[in-house]
């Protein structure tokens, strides 16, 4: 007869692996009816952990995996200076991994961590509920960043992208712009869908406003296309707001281009506040990127280190910050 696996402990315990795992280990993390439930899979089905496997499991490496949907740009760049300043502080190091969307190699990276990091930062806005779940690593703490998660089981932190979105909103209708474009973010990234969402909502509220919907991918150039696209079309236009930063940087390059003023033909807004967003004078919401870093990370590491609370959603403060790109109400 094959020797039981920690799956089928799992499964006649009705529990997930990640759980088996969290008892067999000791944490303290479990309700105690999980605990029975386990412990009587256990016995009946004779399983016994793999010494070297459970010495895996426990020995601390002193690393942390981070995995966000790209490594490139000026977010990521300042969200891995915030995680790295206190990663230094408290004796970690950072292992840095890409998880693209659609990409087949992607999920792998979050199962590798498994046995190499004592923890995982996680941002994955572009994967649902179901497909997070099935690729998490059991066993691994995880703080996930602007990611969909089931309640409960990680502990998560988001931007309060309704609040910006809509402050964005109520700026441009101060202004009195009435012909707005919208550069949304990629299908399926749940930051952009709550931003489209909350902005659509706000100006729908103006009087005589009509809003238009342009789709992006985040990029620089995809924001340039899209102006650029709306321009040859001879579509009216007096305000355009972009999803991120880097569209917005893409805007108001092609707006420049074709040599329409900004702000007084064309007001711009982006979205995070990037470095490059202040040379420009880019009216955006402030996201505070390296204190996101900062903060995710400590609590990452109270988890690992056992001082950390239970499982808990914290949503991060972000503020309308306005410059040239759309002048004063």
């Amino acid at each position: 007869m094959a020797e039981a696996t920690i799956r089928d402990v799992a499964s006649r315990a009705q529990v997930s692996v990640a759980s088996v795992s969290r008892v067999l280990n000791g944490f303290d993390k479990v309700s105690s009816q999980t605990r029975e439930r386990v412990a009587a899979a256990v016995a009946e089905l004779g399983y016994v952990p793999h010494a070297a496997a459970r010495s895996l499991s426990m020995a601390r490496t002193h690393s942390i995996g981070v995995v966000l949907p790209d490594l490139h740009g000026e977010f990521f760049s300042e969200i891995v200076r915030g995680m790295d300043r206190v990663a230094s502080e408290r004796g970690y190091l950072l292992l840095l991994s890409s998880l693209h969307a659609g990409s087949r190699l992607g999920t792998s990276a979050l199962r590798a961590l498994r046995g190499r990091v004592d923890g995982a930062m996680v941002m994955a806005p572009h994967l649902g509920e179901e497909e997070l779940a099935a690729t998490l690593p059991p066993g691994v703490p995880i703080v996930l960043l602007n990611t969909r998660s089931q309640q409960g089981l990680h502990s998560t932190i988001s931007l309060d992208n309704a609040a910006g979105a809509t402050a964005v909103a109520e700026h441009l209708l101060a202004l009195g712009r009435k012909r707005v474009i919208h550069i949304a973010g990629p299908p399926g990234n749940a930051d952009a869908q709550e931003r489209a969402q909350a902005f659509a909502r706000r100006v729908a509220q103006g009087d005589d406003v009509v809003l238009t919907a342009v789709e992006g991918d985040f990029s620089e150039q995809s924001g340039e296309d899209a102006v650029a696209a709306l321009l040859r079309s001879h579509q009216r236009f007096d305000a355009v707001f972009a999803a991120n930063d880097n569209m917005a940087i893409g805007a108001l390059q092609a707006l420049r281009q074709a040599g329409r003023q900004v702000p007084e033909a064309v007001a711009v807004a982006g979205f995070d506040d990037i470095p490059m967003a202040r040379h420009l004078g880019l009216t955006t919401v402030r996201v505070r990127i390296a204190e996101l870093g900062e903060y995710g990370l400590s609590e990452l590491i109270d988890t690992v280190e056992g001082r950390g609370a239970p499982p808990a959603s914290t949503l991060h403060p972000v503020e309308l910050v306005v410059r040239t790109s759309t002048g004063q109400a």
